[in-house]
Formats: C-alpha cells, structure tokens, sequence
C-alpha cells in the first residue's frame, strides 16, 4: 500500500462534533496525488489505528486533501483520536486516494442524497458537477441545523438544494416521496451517503420507483451472513503466486492469504474499505461486503477477500 507523508494544516470546526480536517504534503515530500470525485483516504492514526473518510475538498485542487469527521459517540477509538489528539502541524502517514464510489460525470442528471456526515463524499460531487456544467441536485438531511457540515459550502454552489432538518421539520424526511419527483430514466443517476437506515431505504425506494443507476457508500460495514450454499472448506488457486490453498473455518481467506506470505493490501477487515479487492478469474465468491453493487457481484469479476468466501469448490484469484 502506498503511504504517503502528510501534515495537518488545518483543523476546523464545522458542526456539532464534526471537524474538518486539512492535510498537505510534508514540505520536501512527495505532491498528493490527483484524486477523482467519491474518493477516500486512510488516516495511520496516532493510537495505530488505521480509518478511512472521504475527500471533500475540489477534485480540481493539488497539493491538499480534506475530509471530515464526527466524533462518533460509540467509537472503537478512531473519530475520538481525531478529535482529540491531531494537532495542527502533526504528521501524519495517509494512504493514497481510493474510490469505491466513482462518479459518472457524464450522467445527464444527478441526484446526490446526504444524511449527516455522509455529505462528505456528496459535497466533493457537488462541486464536481458544477464545476463541469451538469444537472445536478442535492438533498441534505441531518437531526439539526447545529450538526448539519459544509451547509454553507452548498448553498453557495448554487445548485438546487432540499434540506431537512428533523429537529425543525417535527421527524425525518419521506425519501421515499422526495425520489419520486423524478420519473425513471436510464441517462440518472442516484448517490446517497449516510446513516444504514437511510442507505437501506434509499436502496428499497430506488429500486421500486425503477431508478436503476443508484450508487451507495456505508461508513459502517453491514454484517452479512454467509449464503446457505456457501462451501466450509474450498481451495484457492492464486495464478500470479502459481500456488493452491485450502481454506477452513476456522480461519478466513485473508488470514490464509496473509499466513502464506502472499502479499494483500487491506485495511478495515471488515468488508467496508474496498482496499482489498481482488480480480476473480474463475469461481463463484460468497459476497459478504458492503462495497460492492448488486451489479457487480452479480458478475462476480472482483471480491473482498477480508469477509467474502466461496459458493463453489474452488476460486481462482489475481493473486
């Protein structure tokens, strides 16, 4: 994985427990690389965790990155060391940028779908789109006005803009109301970024209300059970390495993988990330993420080998 030698330059409060944090390159180092709407980085936090947030920031701009981050009340660690150990001037080791939530800039309409801090990913399209001359809306829902971030980032793009807040709208929106205003159409495309409620009901109502390109991003992986024709035990045939091994129970492919020596890039083990993704050449994988489309693990070209297993008796892996 590719680390990179960042500074904070600037930390920001933007909402309720939700701070901005501005990173540039370590003077001397290496320039950030260029980055695509939907983006994420990962942080190599002081405590040693590794966390990942999506750019927010112009797609357009070189030499910084910013993200943003809620303090998390029920966190494992991650968002309370942000908030309270980064300091402006630290140094800090980032990964290169990712995406596992690519625009389609070429769509002739957009509709960008927030709910709280999941407007980080959304403003960077946003601005994005605007930038590039296309039809873009953008719904923003949060609990209050106080912890709504980049509201005035936003407003000032001058796209059209819903925004809900349930502590003043007396509950939360009706998305299943506010989809159907479009009508159907191949040339759309949807994107929501949120709590799980909301990207659980977005999904529901889209495909309901025939919008078939909708796109998601969870911060928070979905747990997911392993199919009923999943196998115990399969082999792995890794066609790089020219090895075979065998996977068990009692242990995961990633684990095995790792344990063989073979080299994999990964970061949250939690199927959330997309930092270990992996071509699939032949099998059937049992997908357990929470990055993949219905789409695309129903082509079953590329998988997850942190929480995925397999259906088949064996896999074949770019590996």
């Amino acid at each position: 994985m590719s680390i990179l030698n960042a500074f904070v330059h600037t930390l920001r409060f933007e909402a309720d427990d939700v701070i901005s944090i501005e990173l540039r390159p370590v003077r001397g180092g290496e320039p950030f690389p260029a980055f695509d709407a939907g983006a994420h980085i990962d942080l190599h936090l002081p405590n040693g965790m590794v966390r990942n947030y999506s750019l927010c920031n112009a797609s357009e701009e070189r030499g910084r990155y910013v993200i943003g981050v809620l303090r998390d009340r029920a966190s494992r660690g991650g968002s309370r060391c942000v908030h309270e150990q980064l300091r402006v001037g630290m140094r800090l080791p980032i990964s290169a940028p990712r995406n596992n939530f690519a625009l389609h800039e070429e769509a002739a309409h957009t509709v960008l779908v927030a709910g709280g801090i999941g407007i980080t990913p959304i403003l960077c399209m946003a601005r994005r789109l605007k930038v590039l001359g296309r039809s873009v809306e953008v719904m923003y829902f949060a609990r209050s006005r106080e912890s709504a971030a980049f509201v005035a980032e936003l407003e000032a793009l001058g796209v059209p803009l819903h925004l809900h807040f349930d502590s003043e709208q007396g509950g939360p929106p009706d998305l299943h109301a506010l989809l159907q205003r479009r009508a159907p159409d191949a040339q759309t495309h949807h994107y929501a970024c949120g709590p799980t409620v909301m990207l659980d009901a977005f999904e529901k109502f889209c495909a309901e209300l025939g919008h078939e390109n909708a796109h998601i991003e969870r911060f928070a992986a979905v747990e997911v059970a392993a199919s009923s024709d999943a196998r115990a035990t399969y082999t792995v045939e890794l066609r790089k390495s020219g090895r075979s091994i065998t996977i068990t129970p009692e242990k995961s492919l990633l684990d095995t993988l790792l344990d063989a020596g073979i080299p994999v890039e990964y970061s949250c083990s939690e199927g959330v990330c997309g930092t270990c993704e992996t071509r699939v050449l032949a099998g059937e994988p049992d997908h357990r993420d929470s990055v993949l489309s219905a789409k695309e693990r129903a082509s079953n070209k590329a998988m997850m080998v942190c929480v995925s297993g397999c259906k088949s008796e064996s896999l074949a892996l770019d590996l």
